[in-house]
């Protein structure tokens, strides 16, 4: 006998019923037979289907805190018992397992309460099915959620999103739903199937069973996925940045308040935080119950910049009118010495008629005695009185410059030292409240 021979003996010996369409057959499922895909699988209609139930979170892929949605990505698989689908593996050459369309077999009606979106990943479109009756579904779905934030802690937050589970039209009576896997095998499970995590970090994963209170109601399970937030980009693209217009607005107090930079660099400073609150605004939903930690961060230190703006313009006003004062006062004093020029040379010549009278009445009232008086004793006299008077002149004029001197200064520098003062106080009560501000804010932060 020929090789050829041998194979076409070896094709024609082969045993028959060893193919997965003779058990196809066995069981009566064909594409024509609609019969399984239309009931439940049970051979009384009072009997239950218990379904189990396993979900694992393969990634987060986002999280919408302005929507406050939730996009994951899992797996789930369903296995329940079909009363109806039963065969001995021996007699189909030891096949105990068969991929099916899903349609031809009917399958549980489970739906997600927070779903928002329908699903967009492609279903799979088999299912399969054992020799004891047992049916397995495994589908991928990105799921579309709605998901209460709790933002008070941005961005050092951790999120906690429900994925509820449970039957749309088959009640308690008709379909128990149970899950296969507890918490600790959600959790550990789902680590390892990750193959990396981006924003947020998966922390766990709480396996919920809560059965139905009467009948007419469902079972639902419900997947509680706890994840935390990675907040090293909000650190440095947001924290960071107000933080430094901050620094930048206490360095502020060293620029000199005569000019006007002082004011215009604290209003840019405090446009550039507007910025970052605008930005803020569009990353925070608008519906939370709270007020975030962060809004209070941006808020607090825009007030203590509008705060030290405010005092930068008293300041600045006091300092004005210091300087309005002083040209009041220097006019006046020009206006005064004007004055004193025009009657001071009447005032000389008067007194120099004086004098003069004086000196004559002297020498010429002195009694005649027996000595004779020599003119020039009469000279030396007439000149120490004439020496004493200009030293007395010359000492009262300095007496008055002197005071006046005094007095000007004190007018001119009061509202200068009461700003300087001002400034100084208002500094170290600044610098206090930024730092019991922000030691406060990020130690409740820190305690999460």
């Amino acid at each position: 006998m020929d090789k050829t021979a041998i194979v076409a003996d070896g094709v024609a010996s082969e045993p028959d019923g060893c193919s997965y369409q003779d058990v196809l057959n066995h069981l009566g499922l064909n594409r024509s037979n609609e019969l399984f895909s239309m009931t439940r699988p049970v051979k009384y209609y009072k009997k239950a289907t218990r379904v189990s139930l396993e979900v694992l979170l393969y990634a987060i892929l986002n999280v919408v805190e302005k929507e406050q949605k939730f996009v994951p990505y899992v797996w789930t698989v369903m296995r329940w018992h079909n009363e109806f689908i039963s065969w001995d593996p021996q007699e189909f050459c030891g096949i105990s397992n068969v991929s099916l369309p899903v349609g031809i077999l009917w399958k549980p009606d489970l739906t997600i309460e927070e779903m928002a979106e329908k699903d967009k990943a492609p279903p799979n479109l088999y299912l399969t099915i054992s020799a004891d009756g047992l049916v397995e579904v495994t589908n991928d779905q990105v799921l579309f959620s709605m998901c209460r934030m709790n933002i008070y802690n941005f961005p050092f937050d951790i999120q906690r999103c429900n994925l509820s589970f449970k039957s749309i039209i088959h009640s308690a009576k008709e379909m128990r739903l149970q899950p296969s896997n507890n918490s600790s095998q959600a959790t550990e499970w789902s680590r390892d199937l990750m193959p990396t995590q981006f924003e947020w970090i998966f922390l766990s994963m709480k396996v919920t069973a809560i059965s139905a209170s009467c009948p007419d109601h469902q079972d639902v399970i419900i997947y509680t996925i706890t994840m935390r937030r990675k907040p090293i980009l909000y650190i440095i693209n947001f924290l960071l940045p107000v933080l430094f217009f901050l620094a930048l607005d206490l360095a502020s107090f060293l620029i000199s308040d005569s000019g006007g930079e002082k004011l215009s660099f604290k209003v840019t400073v405090m446009l550039a935080v507007t910025v970052l609150q605008l930005i803020l605004n569009e990353i925070l939903p608008s519906s939370s119950n709270s007020i975030p930690l962060i809004a209070v961060y941006c808020i607090g230190i825009f007030a203590l910049m509008l705060l030290s703006l405010l005092e930068t313009i008293l300041v600045m006003h006091l300092l004005e009118k210091d300087n309005k004062s002083g040209d009041d006062d220097v006019a006046a004093d020009g206006h005064g010495r004007s004055d004193e020029r025009n009657i001071k040379p009447d005032f000389h010549k008067q007194h120099g008629e004086a004098n003069a009278w004086t000196q004559c009445g002297i020498i010429y009232s002195m009694p005649e005695t027996p000595t004779e008086v020599m003119p020039d004793q009469g000279g030396a006299l007439c000149q120490m009185l004439e020496k004493l008077s200009d030293e007395l002149r010359q000492m009262e004029r300095a007496m008055t410059l002197l005071l006046n001197g005094r007095k000007e200064k004190r007018k001119m520098g009061y509202w200068a030292q009461v700003a300087g003062r001002l400034n100084r106080i208002f500094f170290i009560i600044y610098l206090t409240v930024v730092i019991i501000f922000l030691s406060i804010l990020f130690s409740k932060w820190t305690s999460v």
